[in-house]
């Protein structure tokens, strides 16, 4: 197959510095300081949008050796197994993250969005403002969905 090189737009500053499973991301407020080479107006025109997909790298996790055999997510037996692709995690394949996260101010090349679930200094690879004809109306998951994630952008 085909590789590609990605390198950093920027980095995320948070509070958050521990990279096993947690929960609670909703309120932490992250800023995601863009490299100099894009200029200080390359956010320009983001701050009338109200959200950001952040595109990052779990750069703190190793991938798996083996992603053929489901398993429980976060390797919770009360879980059903799921491949690979049927959750969110970070030890994945090309380990990238993406998260909508609410924008709270755009100065110069800092973004500071809220909700992002990534520690400080992971990098980000790309931003996306957020468009309502990207997203999708009904979206539908499985109800161990709903429990797993019960708690995990609560503030």
């Amino acid at each position: 197959m085909r590789s590609f090189e990605i390198s950093p737009i920027g980095t995320v500053r948070n509070d958050r510095t521990e990279v096993q499973h947690t929960d609670h991301w909703g309120a932490v407020r992250s800023t995601i300081n863009i490299d100099e080479r894009f200029g200080d107006a390359c956010l320009q025109g983001m701050e009338g949008f109200s959200h950001v997909d952040v595109l990052f790298i779990f750069d703190q996790f190793a991938e798996r050796d083996d992603y053929r055999e489901p398993r429980p997510y976060r390797g919770r037996a009360d879980l059903p197994p799921v491949g690979i692709f049927a959750g969110r995690g970070p030890r994945r394949p090309n380990r990238i993250g993406v998260t909508c996260c609410a924008i709270e101010s755009v100065r110069g090349r800092e973004l500071t969005v809220v909700g992002l679930d990534a520690v400080s200094g992971t990098p980000v690879i790309d931003l996306k403002p957020t468009m309502t004809q990207f997203l999708p109306v009904n979206v539908q998951q499985p109800e161990w969905v709903s429990r797993l994630m019960s708690e995990y952008f609560q503030p």
